[in-house]
């Protein structure tokens, strides 16, 4: 049977919704560099891979899907990526290809894990409408400013973000709001 990993780090891993994965999330994914760097719409700053952030390990689930297309489709439906950019926005290696470079470990891992394909989300880092990864202070007092229910959506994606996904941002974030990690899966 081929099996194939998602790869998660935020928000899918306490909110799959219908994301079709078998049981739980496990902790002992490969190593990432992921960084919350990318604004979104409802105003929170989300976790997104990015050259220049530190790297932390990542947690895993087996998807129900044993076909790499399927399985793909259904992350980019649950991502609300447009099925134009899932190519782009839905990362994806399969045996024989070489590791991603924000997921350097990646062969050995799924090999070890005897992992047919993994897939992740791929999107960018965004700031202010620009394709950019903004710097820890921009972050701190973008969320800093946020009122209301925009506030309470960012400090529950911070919050919630498993314990693990101990970044640079993420200590800036917790040291100046106090906004300190709570498990949500429990």
């Amino acid at each position: 049977m081929t099996m194939i990993a998602c790869l998660g780090w935020g928000s899918l891993v306490w909110d799959p919704r219908e994301l079709a994965i078998q049981r739980q999330w496990f902790e002992d994914g490969p190593l990432i560099h992921v960084e919350f760097a990318r604004q979104s719409r409802d105003g929170r700053i989300t976790l997104v891979l990015t050259e220049s952030a530190g790297s932390v390990r990542s947690l895993w689930a087996l998807m129900d899907s044993t076909h790499l297309a399927s399985a793909k489709s259904e992350l980019r439906k649950r991502e609300g990526v447009p099925e134009k950019n899932e190519a782009k926005h839905i990362g994806s290696w399969s045996v024989g290809q070489p590791a991603p470079a924000l997921i350097p470990g990646l062969a050995e891992w799924a090999s070890s894990h005897g992992m047919a394909h993994v897939i992740w989300t791929n999107l960018p880092p965004t700031f202010n409408g620009e394709e950019r990864v903004p710097s820890s202070d921009q972050v701190v007092q973008y969320l800093a400013g946020l009122v209301g229910a925009q506030r309470e959506v960012a400090e529950r994606y911070v919050r919630f973000t498993p314990r693990q996904i101990d970044t640079t941002y993420r200590r800036r974030i917790e040291a100046t709001l106090q906004w300190t990690a709570i498990d949500a899966r429990q």
